[in-house]
């Protein structure tokens, strides 16, 4: 699972609505797979990250590449667009668990997939 996923999982448990997003991420595998820069697509999706969770995400796992705050030029910025698909497209998460900071409901994550679904009483 890319964390380009993560950033847009949220925790969907009956009645747990409220501070239920980012997932945190326990006892990650994470894995560096290259994939081709691809500039329009990163373009596009700067207005669909939620930047600050992605940030605090890739702190808890030791990720310290991507500045605090996007830059006001970050369309332009090769730079920045580099480092963000780093991040965002070639680090991927291979097994671990992403707990609901709300309701403390477990993902769990294997071979690269997130299993989102739930027991019928949690819908």
């Amino acid at each position: 699972m890319r964390l380009i996923t993560h950033n847009m999982l949220q925790c969907h448990v009956k009645g747990c609505n409220a501070n239920n997003f980012p997932l945190d991420l326990q006892e990650v595998v994470l894995e560096q797979e290259n994939a081709e820069l691809n500039e329009d697509f990163l373009r596009n999706m700067l207005g669909k990250l939620e930047y600050d969770a992605l940030v605090s995400t890739c702190q808890k796992l030791n990720i310290h590449d991507l500045p605090l705050t996007m830059p006001a030029d970050a369309q332009e910025n090769l730079e920045f667009l580099k480092t963000l698909h780093h991040v965002i497209l070639e680090t991927h998460i291979k097994s671990g668990n992403m707990v609901c900071p709300n309701c403390h409901h477990s993902y769990s994550i294997r071979d690269g997939i997130p299993n989102m679904l739930l027991a019928e009483h949690e819908v």
